[in-house]
């Protein structure tokens, strides 16, 4: 008898599935880059330069000056990292700058800034702890374990279906207690299929039953309408969503997330936020980073070049004959079968682009993709690139 734990069979079980993942060495966080097989302990050796559409960098602020600029100012005049908690000797005047932006960013009293996105949705659902979160099917997995860590019960409903979750609400109700607490959670930006929560009917259905609704912006701050904003202020909902939250690590260029709500929210998540309390706060250059970026993305056109970019590859992906999922800067070009999928991305890096398969149990069976993510830094040179390599390596697997 043994009680210990055998990993090699484990990797071995992936391997069987075609699950395994390995690391790859990227060079630099830009637009163009070279990539290294993972070296373990030893020192990368970098291939041939590849344009990259494989990146949630989608204002390509990564590799900007004015954003690194900021991220060197903010080590040097606070420290390079926080130290401690925010709830001891963490919180800094950066931490609360960035904070005040992104409230005013998201037209909330205030805002809260955890280390991660996944410990802020971790963190909060769990602070909350409602009786029933109401849970789209297509949630990131962050909202997925906050709801295995933090709910009393969770009730799936049909991806971007508001009758359905209106429907299960109401045979909730008919066997709920009086003084429940009920959270509805959604992305707001699917990262697998582009498409946008229909947030308004989601609204009228959580406000019908007295639930909270709580919006996750991870692939939509920066990015929607005027002011940096995401979905929420796009569609002018600020008022109707209780629980605001998003990533500083996609469109922003740095690491960490958020939360944005009412005064009462914030005080009661960073006395009760555990993933808040115990966690040594988000480094100072990261949070000068964040703020910088979004500074950029509120007072410049960076955003409007990113959505000219999305919709020259969306047509032309589309006038080649793929199918492109999604309304939003993530363009699922699907396959269908996994094999093929698989072929085709490498295919594609042998014509120098980096676009990543997609396949189950990430989405279901028989809908295989490449998801294409550009950036507002790429050029007309790498999107002319980016589609004949679709065109040819189409061609030679067969998708065409």
């Amino acid at each position: 008898m043994t009680y210990g734990f055998d990993l090699d069979a484990r990797l071995e079980q992936r391997d069987a599935r075609n699950l395994r993942r390995h690391l790859e060495v990227a060079e630099s966080v830009s637009a163009r880059t070279r990539f290294a097989d993972d070296p373990k302990g030893g020192p990368p050796a970098f291939g041939d330069e590849m344009v990259v559409f494989a990146s949630n960098n989608y204002l390509g602020l990564a590799d900007d000056g004015r954003v690194q600029r900021a991220a060197e100012l903010g080590a040097r005049t606070v420290g390079t990292g926080a130290g401690a908690s925010r709830l001891v000797t963490g919180d800094t005047r950066v931490h609360r700058a960035l904070e005040r932006d992104l409230a005013a960013c998201k037209g909330t009293e205030r805002a809260l800034v955890f280390s991660s996105g996944y410990a802020a949705n971790i963190g909060t659902i769990d602070a909350l702890a409602p009786d029933v979160v109401f849970s789209d099917e297509l949630n990131h997995a962050s909202i997925i374990d906050g709801c295995r860590v933090g709910a009393s019960e969770t009730v799936v409903y049909d991806h971007c279906d508001p009758e359905d979750l209106r429907d299960k609400m109401e045979t909730r109700a008919a066997e709920a207690d009086v003084d429940e607490q009920w959270l509805v959670v959604t992305d707001s930006v699917f990262s697998m299929d582009g498409d946008i929560a229909p947030l308004s009917p989601l609204a009228d259905a959580a406000d019908e039953y007295g639930a909270w609704l709580m919006v996750d912006e991870a692939h939509a701050t920066g990015l929607f309408g005027d002011g940096g904003g995401g979905v929420v202020q796009h569609k002018g909902l600020s008022d109707r969503v209780d629980v605001q939250l998003g990533t500083l690590s996609k469109a922003l260029a740095s690491q960490g997330g958020y939360i944005a709500g009412d005064e009462a929210l914030v005080e009661y998540l960073l006395n009760a936020a555990r993933s808040f309390v115990f966690s040594t706060g988000l480094s100072p250059s990261s949070a000068a980073t964040a703020r910088e970026a979004l500074r950029i993305a509120r007072e410049t056109d960076r955003a409007t070049e990113l959505w000219d970019t999305v919709a020259t590859l969306r047509d032309g992906l589309e006038t080649m004959g793929y199918e492109v999922l999604g309304e939003t800067q993530i363009l699922p070009v699907v396959v269908g079968d996994r094999g093929d999928a698989l072929e085709l991305a490498e295919r594609l890096r042998d014509h120098g682009v980096v676009a990543p398969a997609i396949r189950p149990p990430t989405v279901p069976e028989g809908t295989s993709r490449i998801r294409v993510a550009p950036m507002a830094t790429h050029s007309a040179d790498d999107i002319a690139q980016c589609l004949d390599a679709f065109q040819s390596a189409g061609a030679a697997v067969g998708v065409l």
